[in-house]
């Protein structure tokens, strides 16, 4: 198994991650190669709580203007999960 460091790379703060957070559920930003069981121990061993389910999206990056000129580039994929807690909560701040 990998680091629990390295699986979960920071959570995702955003208007929607906070709607969830009052249901128990919790958003991360987290590595591209990892899975959900892999996902779910991490956040059981960091924050010390029980994982009812994990749900992954891949999110695709967007094509961004690189400076004045016409040339795009893009901005890499990443994966976010959607971590479900049995009971308890999570301090992120």
């Amino acid at each position: 198994m990998k680091n629990a460091y390295s699986i979960i790379i920071a959570p995702v703060i955003s208007e929607k991650s906070q709607v969830f957070a009052t249901q128990g559920k919790y958003v991360f930003k987290v590595d591209s190669k990892s899975e959900k069981i892999e996902i779910g121990r991490a956040v059981e061993q960091l924050f010390n709580v029980k994982v009812k389910s994990v749900n992954v999206i891949n999110v695709a990056g967007k094509a961004k203007r690189m400076g004045r000129s016409v040339k795009m580039g893009r901005r890499p994929d990443w994966k976010k999960a959607i971590v479900t807690l049995q009971e308890g909560s999570i301090e992120l701040f």
